[in-house]
C-alpha cells in the first residue's frame, strides 16, 4: 500500500473542495438563468413531466442542497486535518514537555 503524506492528503482534499465549489457555482448560475426563463404560468416541477427510468428526478434546488452539504462536509474534514497537522505548542519532538 502506498503511504500518502498528510500534506498530500490535505492538498487533494482542498482541490476536491475547490472543484465542488466550482460545480456549485455552476449550478447556481444555471438555476438563476432558468428562473429568468420560467414564466408565471409554468411550474418549475410540472406534474406532466415524465422521466425515463434512468432519468434524474432531482431539481436544481435538490442539486444545490446536495452540493452545499458536500461543501460543509469537506470544510469540516479539511479543518480536522489541518488541526492534526499543526504542531502543538509546548510539546517537542520526543513528546516531553
Amino acid at each position: 500500500m502506498i503511504a500518502i503524506s498528510p500534506q498530500g492528503l490535505l492538498a487533494r482534499m482542498e482541490a476536491s473542495r475547490r472543484e465542488t465549489r466550482h460545480h456549485l457555482d455552476l449550478v447556481l448560475r444555471q438555476i438563476a438563468a432558468r428562473a429568468e426563463r420560467v414564466t408565471v404560468t409554468q411550474k418549475a416541477k410540472s406534474s406532466r413531466r415524465t422521466h425515463k427510468r434512468s432519468g434524474s428526478r432531482w431539481t436544481p434546488s435538490d442539486e444545490r442542497l446536495f452540493q452545499s452539504r458536500k461543501l460543509a462536509r469537506q470544510d469540516t474534514a479539511i479543518a480536522a486535518l489541518r488541526a492534526r497537522l499543526e504542531p502543538h505548542p509546548g510539546i517537542n519532538e520526543a513528546g516531553v514537555h
